[in-house]
């Protein structure tokens, strides 16, 4: 991890003032913003860990805790919840056997609700990875899990 951590700080040329890119860069690459991790940056850019966890919590892109391969992101917005959006993470979760903002067991699926994806047209819609999903109902669930290895 410490390769990984240098790497990225290395890239920014270890400069506080892309504390945000580098905790996005930190996120791709272990999924999560792991404890060490975040020591490392502290270390790396002389910036208080107190700083980092504050920006790391602020911001809903950033997770403290693992997150699946396959994150399945399920829209809420009003035009999402109009059509069903509700239904369609209780199934989810159901299906995955986790709540909303839990990761299964296999370390496959997480699952978050979101509030807007920017596509109310295609109302209800489900985002696993960058995959957009329109017009999901909740026939469709299996098939989707299916095609993402569940």
């Amino acid at each position: 991890m410490e390769q990984h951590i240098t790497d990225i700080l290395s890239r920014y040329q270890s400069d506080p003032g892309s504390i945000i890119a580098i905790l996005q860069d930190v996120q791709e690459e272990f999924s999560y913003l792991p404890p060490p991790a975040l020591k490392l940056i502290s270390r790396g850019l002389s910036v208080p860990l107190s700083r980092i966890l504050s920006l790391a919590t602020f911001y809903k892109a950033f997770s403290l805790t693992p997150k699946g391969k396959h994150p399945v992101h399920v829209c809420l917005g009003t035009a999402c919840h109009v059509r069903g959006a509700q239904l369609i993470i209780e199934k989810f979760e159901r299906d995955l056997g986790i709540k909303a903002g839990e990761t299964s067991a296999d370390g496959q699926f997480s699952l978050d609700a979101v509030r807007c994806v920017g596509c109310c047209g295609l109302a209800p819609v489900v985002m696993v990875g960058e995959d957009v999903h329109g017009k999901v109902s909740s026939a469709k669930i299996a098939g989707l899990l299916k095609k993402y290895g569940k």
